[in-house]
């Protein structure tokens, strides 16, 4: 974490000290319930709540200083104050000088889908041969960000840094704060609709991130993507590519998903890679993290050790056993259409299981296409290729009505009661049923997860 003099953190954001004072800052913190000693409080000013009000708070639990902003009034008098003009604004600023002070190579990652899963697989080879700090959680917007940095060591000598975006011009601002030396985007999905309008909208979005990229940096993209591949194409910025298709920098090939992980090879190694991680569409996470490696000169040995120990976040893929003796892929974290095809394609995929159930919920963000959207999740899966289908939510119920053309009508059940859901389906899973559960993460559908394993 940062450690600096209360005077050289005031200079590193434009602040202004109330008085001189003798104090070493260890961290900041956002949240007064949860100060740690020597830390540096950052009080928002938000519309409903003025963090404001609890500085004193957070200096009696132990915070070394706090900021004040300057149209705030009323600033106590007898605790160190770094006053700035604006806090959010401040704390971007520490980040970023922070950053720079370090002799640190950052790698930015963004995309519709599976930002997350390719920040743990980059960190993961990465980490074969360096020390590596990667983005914790969701600590990935214009909060998250400095927060992540500001907690990195001083011996870091790769960062890895997720990037998300709910509109326009919040990638540029974070792509300028990290200024990456490698940039990632993993792909243009669906996500953000409401916000972005199409998948165009999407696209220009997320190649913001080229803004803060360094003069000599290389921009790693999905090279499948025509709404990429076009936009890269007018820019001089050095690129690499991953994909399928042979035209590819990197592509895969022979891959096959088992019960427990993923085989594949590609075109720039003969080896054969394990990847403990479910899916075809997690191989093109895991070619964008080999990319990134050997640009940093990770060996071919050190990539293939990297792989075979990459451990996801949390309802990623994450493979749990239920009191039934069922395997649930708890995939709840989030959901878009993309991602949602891709993990019923797993499903297909997969044989050896008494029986395959879906446990899908709704798609949030989606736009004035929402309801279409869940309808033809719904019509894509393919007859046969499961046995049961279990919805939850309005928009669930229109995945349920799309697959009314491909799967028998009693093998369909759709609730917008979790709990009736959960009661249902508990009565009907048995040992060796493989049971997907997925959904945008405002659905929670990780309770369904939770009282399958409690049983």
């Amino acid at each position: 974490m940062i450690k600096r003099s209360l005077q050289e953190i005031a200079s590193m954001m434009n602040g202004q000290l109330n008085k001189e004072y003798d104090i070493e800052i260890r961290g900041v913190s956002i949240d007064s319930r949860k100060i740690e000693e020597g830390n540096l409080f950052i009080p928002f000013k938000g519309e409903h709540v003025d963090g404001h009000q609890y500085v004193k708070s957070a200096i009696e639990k132990g915070a070394g200083a706090s900021l004040w902003q300057k149209d705030v009034p009323n600033p106590p008098e007898d605790i160190p104050l770094i006053f700035v003009e604006d806090t959010l604004k401040a704390l971007q600023a520490l980040a970023k000088n922070y950053l720079m002070q370090l002799s640190v190579k950052v790698v930015g990652i963004t995309g519709s889908n599976g930002k997350t899963t390719t920040k743990d697989m980059v960190a993961a080879l990465l980490s074969t041969q360096y020390r590596v700090h990667k983005t914790s959680g969701n600590y990935n917007n214009h909060i998250g960000l400095p927060l992540t940095i500001l907690s990195m060591s001083e011996d870091t000598e790769v960062a890895v840094l997720e990037m998300g975006m709910s509109g326009r011009g919040e990638i540029e601002l974070l792509s300028k704060l990290a200024e990456p030396d490698l940039a990632i985007i993993t792909n243009i999905g669906e996500a953000h609709l409401l916000d972005l309008g199409s998948r165009e909208g999407i696209a220009e979005a997320k190649l913001e991130i080229m803004s803060g990229l360094k003069e000599d940096g290389v921009l790693i993209y999905h090279g499948d993507e025509p709404l990429l591949k076009e936009r890269v194409e007018g820019h001089s910025i050095r690129n690499l590519t991953f994909g399928l298709g042979s035209q590819n920098t990197v592509y895969a090939e022979n891959i096959k998903t088992r019960e427990k992980d993923t085989l594949f090879k590609t075109n720039l190694y003969g080896t054969e890679f394990v990847l403990p991680v479910l899916g075809a569409h997690n191989v093109q996470n895991a070619m964008a993290a080999i990319l990134a490696a050997r640009e940093l000169g990770i060996t071919p040995e050190n990539i293939k050790t990297g792989l075979s120990s990459v451990r996801l976040t949390n309802m990623r893929m994450e493979m749990k056993k239920g009191k039934r003796g069922e395997i649930i892929i708890n995939d709840a974290y989030n959901a878009s259409p993309t991602s949602m095809k891709a993990a019923i394609d797993l499903v297909t995929e997969l044989s050896s299981f008494n029986r395959k159930i879906l446990v899908l919920g709704d798609m949030l963000e989606l736009g004035p296409k929402e309801e279409e959207f869940h309808l033809k999740i719904g019509a894509m899966i393919k007859p046969g290729s499961v046995d049961q289908l279990f919805t939850y939510g309005r928009l669930g119920k229109k995945i349920a009505e799309g697959a009314m053309k491909v799967l028998p009508k009693e093998a369909i059940f759709s609730y917008e009661d979790k709990e009736e859901l959960i009661a249902t389906l508990i009565n009907q899973v048995s040992n060796n049923d493989l049971i997907l559960v997925k959904a945008s993460r405002g659905m929670k559908l990780e309770e369904v997860v939770q009282a399958l394993m409690e049983g």
